[in-house]
């Protein structure tokens, strides 16, 4: 099939499918979300898919019947369970395919637009999967207000951010294994406590503090060497897209056992991710200027341009046979480092980054209460419960549901929308 778009802008905010794609959905023709799907009522395996309105357009049948000709790729990468192979095949494929794609869905006529209809599903009829086999997961604590807060609770009477937060990005690495798409039960972790009951002495328990982490996660693509530290300014050519993260959180396991090296059990029992990767492409004429630093950072971490996401996030609670409340809103453009400048600190010591590297904002909070990510700022440490259905919630209880949503509005008015991260958790396990 021969096609002509070359000259094709899938940015452009005039840009209308000939697919109907309901005003207000989370996925535009301009933002063409990538993800995995499985068909549910067939035995069809996985395979990668592009979020289209109320749609998916299946990738690995648009390749083999010849519609992604001429994008560069170089086989079957859409018939695997993980956008894992395409994702390695760098920024000029990616670019490639979402312009090849955009076009289909906006300009393509005929039999073109007739193979096109065939490799559309409705998004109801299909399974959302992890998109990724997650090589590395890293976890940030980029969110100023975040860290003030938990330092006012956690210390009190001491200075409320550690002296080393406002120079570099801090983290900790999670465990790959763990992260779980929406929709996956999480089962409450048990962990050694400290028990007033027996003089602080721990006790092994089900946490009886388990807490959200409102976040955005950054999904790494074309990978780079070891000894070769990447720039700010280079995160383009390395990480694809982005999407939302829950990193759960049992406060009492991570309170016992965090010090002096940082989160373990009471984090590695579940990360949460929503199932399409919105790709930063998408995303970067919404780009705007971070908060300006309080020091001087060094060089490593200074970007030459902007890099901070205005993205709304929405944290939702259901207590069990309750509605959905609205708990907190928070916004991603106040995170004092950048997804740039963690891309940055993460290379900076020689590290490579792989193909599937998933990395985490940390929470995101603002200087509002109602603008806080976690439970632990929420409820002042559990001090002042939130009203939920009907149900006062300092921290989750069984059958809980939790959702995360997201969106981003462009300058150009353009609405892009993350989907959702769900969860509900289920009581822990006997053992």
């Amino acid at each position: 099939m021969e096609y002509d778009d070359r000259a094709h802008d899938p940015n452009d905010a005039t840009l209308r499918s000939w697919l109907d794609v309901p005003s207000g959905s989370d996925f535009p023709v301009q933002s063409l979300a990538f993800g995995v799907v499985a068909p549910r009522r067939t035995n069809a395996a996985p395979r990668g898919a592009v979020a289209i309105g109320d749609h998916v357009l299946d990738l690995a049948v648009a390749q083999r019947v010849g519609l992604l000709d001429g994008c560069d790729l170089g086989g079957e990468e859409f018939a695997a369970g993980a956008l894992n192979a395409f994702l390695a095949l760098g920024p000029r494929v990616w670019r490639s395919v979402r312009r090849r794609v955009s076009w289909l869905l906006t300009r393509a006529e005929g039999t073109t637009r007739d193979a096109a209809v065939a490799c559309l599903a409705p998004r109801a009829d299909v399974d959302a999967r992890l998109p990724i086999e997650v090589a590395d997961y890293t976890d940030f604590y980029s969110s100023r207000h975040h860290a003030e807060n938990l330092g006012r609770i956690l210390r009190p009477g001491s200075p409320p951010l550690l002296p080393n937060w406002p120079y570099l990005p801090v983290g900790y690495h999670g465990r790959a294994g763990t992260v779980v798409v929406s929709g996956t039960p999480v089962h409450r972790p048990r962990g050694l406590v400290a028990d007033p009951e027996r003089d602080g002495r721990p006790v092994l328990r089900a946490s009886r503090r388990l807490d959200v982490e409102v976040e955005l996660g950054f999904v790494v693509g074309a990978a780079s060497p070891t000894a070769t530290p990447l720039r700010p300014d280079a995160a383009l050519d390395h990480v694809f897209g982005a999407l939302i993260v829950n990193d759960w959180s049992a406060r009492d396991i991570q309170a016992f056992e965090y010090q002096p090296l940082g989160p373990f059990l009471g984090k590695s029992f579940a990360t949460s991710v929503s199932p399409w990767l919105i790709p930063l492409e998408a995303l970067a004429p919404a780009f705007v200027a971070p908060p300006p630093p309080e020091v001087e950072r060094d060089p490593y971490l200074v970007a030459e341009r902007d890099f901070a996401l205005p993205v709304e996030l929405t944290l939702s609670l259901a207590a069990a046979g309750s509605e959905l409340s609205t708990l907190a809103r928070v916004d991603a453009r106040h995170l004092s480092f950048t997804f740039a400048a963690q891309l940055a600190h993460l290379t900076v010591n020689g590290a490579g980054v792989r193909t599937g590297d998933l990395y985490a904002s940390g929470t995101i909070s603002g200087p509002e209460r109602g603008a806080c990510g976690s439970l632990i700022e929420l409820t002042d440490n559990g001090t002042a419960p939130l009203h939920v259905g009907g149900a006062e919630r300092a921290f989750l209880e069984d059958g809980d549901r939790v959702v995360i949503s997201a969106e981003c509005t462009r300058p150009d008015g353009v609405r892009i929308g993350f989907g959702s991260v769900e969860g509900t958790i289920v009581a822990a396990e006997e053992g």
